[in-house]
């Protein structure tokens, strides 16, 4: 099987696995409006996965509302993600993708909260919630 055949099944591997939005967000860089998602909202303990592999990005300890209309957290889970320059619009802006399946999350900006300074302002379609015991 050639590599572009490779790719295509991996695709099509992905398209059968996600809903039409994740697949949008995570796989075509896609973002959802602002006030979307209803994990905007979510107060509870727990955790925050990456809705195309399960990987564990965030706890919901990191968690803040930053007022973007998209879930926001100070940190990630140490080595779950990873950054790449994104200039698709016109401008400089710091991409985050799934340090395991490369899948896109959002973008980061340095003006959140200490003790990092940072805002992950991620795609709820990006992320699946599991509650704490």
């Amino acid at each position: 099987m050639s590599e572009a055949d490779q790719r295509e099944k991996y695709d099509a591997e992905w398209r059968a696995e996600l809903t039409p939005e994740q697949y949008r967000v995570l796989r075509q860089h896609g973002t959802e409006p602002p006030g979307a998602s209803p994990l905007n909202a979510e107060k509870r303990a727990g955790k925050f996965l990456c809705a195309a592999c399960g990987t564990e990005l965030f706890d919901s300890g990191t968690k803040y509302e930053s007022g973007s209309g998209w879930p926001s957290f100070y940190a990630p889970v140490a080595g779950a993600v990873e950054t790449t320059e994104d200039r698709s619009l016109g401008m400089r802006r710091v991409e985050v993708h799934c340090a395991r399946c490369e899948g896109h999350l959002g973008h980061v900006f340095p003006d959140g909260p200490k003790p990092t300074g940072l805002r992950y302002c991620m795609n709820g379609a990006a992320l699946t919630f599991e509650p704490g015991r």
